[in-house]
C-alpha cells in the first residue's frame, strides 16, 4: 500500500509539475524569461565597418568619382555581410524596434523586419545585416502598419536571410508582439 501511495504521489507531482511548466510557458513573455536587449548587443565586439575607409578623405570626392562609387560598393558589401553576435543564438530576447511587414494579408502579418530606427530600409541604404532582424510569428498579428514601434519577445537565431528591403543576420521566432510602450 505504501508503495502504491508513493507511486501515486510521484505521478501526481509529475502532473502538477507538468501543469505548472505548461502555464509558465504560455505566459513566458510576461514573466521575465525574455532578456531585454539593446540593438548594440547584436553587433560583435570589435566589428568596425568604417576601418577600411579611414584613409579615404570623403570630402575630396565628387559623387561621380569612381573612388566614391568604389567606396559606396565596399560599404554596402561590408554592411550586407555584417557579422552576427554568435552568443545571441538560441537566446530568449525582448527587442524593441520598428516593424516593416513582409507578409501581410489584410490586417494580418506573419513575417516582418524589425529595425532599430524609424525609416530604416524604407530609405536607402538599409542598416547593416546585424541591425536588421527577420521576425516570424507563430500566429499572425493584426493591427500593425509599416514603421509601427513594437516590442517582440521570442527566441533569436543567428541565421542570414534576404528581403526586398535588405539582408538580415538574425531570425527572431516571436511568441509575442505588442505595441511599444516604455
Amino acid at each position: 500500500m505504501a508503495r502504491v501511495f508513493k507511486m501515486l504521489m510521484r505521478q501526481g507531482l509529475l502532473v502538477l509539475l507538468a501543469s505548472l511548466l505548461a502555464i509558465g510557458t504560455a505566459d513566458a513573455a510576461s514573466d521575465g524569461i525574455y532578456k531585454e536587449l539593446q540593438w548594440e548587443a547584436l553587433i560583435p565586439k570589435g566589428w568596425d565597418p568604417a576601418k577600411q575607409f579611414k584613409s579615404l578623405d570623403l570630402s575630396t570626392l565628387k559623387d561621380a568619382d569612381p573612388r566614391a562609387m568604389d567606396a559606396l560598393r565596399a560599404m554596402r558589401n561590408a554592411w550586407d555581410n555584417a557579422p552576427a553576435e554568435a552568443s545571441m543564438n538560441g537566446r530568449n530576447v525582448r527587442l524593441p524596434g520598428f516593424m516593416i511587414p513582409l507578409d501581410k494579408t489584410g490586417e494580418s502579418v506573419r513575417t516582418f523586419l524589425l529595425v532599430p530606427y524609424f525609416g530604416a530600409c524604407i530609405h536607402s541604404p538599409p542598416p547593416p545585416a546585424n541591425q536588421m532582424v527577420l521576425v516570424v510569428v507563430a500566429k499572425p498579428v493584426r493591427g500593425y502598419q509599416t514603421m509601427d514601434p513594437v516590442w517582440v519577445n521570442g527566441t533569436m537565431e543567428v541565421q542570414r536571410s534576404d528581403s526586398p528591403w535588405g539582408k538580415t543576420a538574425y531570425v527572431l521566432k516571436a511568441l509575442k508582439v505588442e505595441a511599444y510602450q516604455r
